[in-house]
């Protein structure tokens, strides 16, 4: 990217040393165009003297953020651990310090915490709260109950479904795997995770894609399996009223469909099943079935798997 931006740059300062109209051939209208007039002035003075000092910058040991869009600062800052940015605020002082800074990666990785909704005591620093969150998140990864138990021993997070929800589905850095295991065990806080899902006019492959993006499913059939799939059908029915009356939906349907979807996702994916399932044969085995279901539509939803791929992956 420095690269780039450094070859823009100098294109720009040549327009401006060599000419104020470069002329860059005739533009749609057949007319020359003035690009000298209308990039070199407007971009190419500020994008190449802040390079250059940046270069400057660079000489003396580290590249100062500051010098950047507070936009770009904050992006290049979001790739980095919590152990890195302590080193980071080391080296870019005022960044370092500044807790707007500091509440925006805050939430931008962990989106809803229980304490984000209280009053915070004056001093209250977000610098320390990232590195609590980090250090929760790391626990929760090595053991699920410890981690939540950390959250709550901190004031993070209250022992509320609700909130525990909120805090699953915005946060970005819990592995599946614990994850699945801890609402295994909290069917409450699983009930609200699925309530957060809104299905609405999405198509039932793509939903379901959607609801095992934040829920992972089991890796082998079982009760955990089949509480999902029955959770799910009757969500996407509650958000989609009107679908459920025009084609003839009801969450026993879906639940169907679901696993229809799901072992043509195996059987098609799979590199170990050679003979893989014809359209024709999907459609007849759904609709044996899913008796009320269209076989248009049992086909748009084969054509969904054949093209995007697993609805569990």
């Amino acid at each position: 990217m420095g690269q780039g931006l450094w070859r823009v740059a100098r294109n720009q300062q040549l327009q401006q040393e060599y000419g104020e109209h470069w002329d860059a051939g005739p533009g749609l209208d057949g007319e020359p165009q003035d690009l000298g007039m209308e990039m070199g002035h407007c971009q190419g003075a500020d994008i190449y003297q802040l390079l250059r000092a940046r270069r400057g910058k660079e000489q003396q040991g580290f590249i100062d953020l500051e010098m950047l869009p507070p936009e770009l600062s904050i992006t290049i800052l979001s790739y980095l651990n919590a152990t890195d940015l302590c080193l980071a605020s080391c080296v870019w002082q005022d960044l370092g310090h500044d807790e707007y800074l500091w509440q925006g990666l805050c939430k931008s990785t962990w989106g809803h915490c229980s304490i984000y909704n209280r009053r915070l005591p004056y001093g209250f620093s977000y610098r320390r709260l990232y590195m609590m969150l980090d250090e929760g998140s790391l626990t929760f990864n090595a053991n699920h109950q410890e981690g939540i138990s950390y959250f709550m021993s901190k004031g993070i997070l209250v022992d509320h479904p609700k909130d525990l929800a909120k805090f699953i589905f915005c946060t970005r850095t819990l592995n599946w795997k614990m994850l699945r295991v801890y609402l295994d065990e909290r069917r409450d806080v699983l009930d609200e995770l699925v309530t957060l899902h809104n299905f609405s006019n999405q198509f039932l492959p793509n939903a379901l894609r959607d609801f095992f993006r934040h829920i992972h499913a089991p890796e082998e059939r079982g009760e955990y399996l089949e509480t999902l799939i029955t959770k799910f059908s009757h969500r996407f029915c509650a958000c989609n009223p009107v679908l459920v009356r025009e084609v003839g939906l009801s969450p026993d349907a879906v639940y169907v469909l679901c696993y229809s979807l799901i072992l043509l996702s195996i059987d098609l994916t799979s590199p170990h099943v050679k003979n893989k399932m014809s359209k024709r044969e999907f459609i007849r085995n759904t609709r044996h079935a899913a008796q009320n279901i269209s076989e248009d539509f049992v086909g748009h939803l084969y054509d969904n798997i054949y093209l995007i791929g697993h609805v569990a992956a």
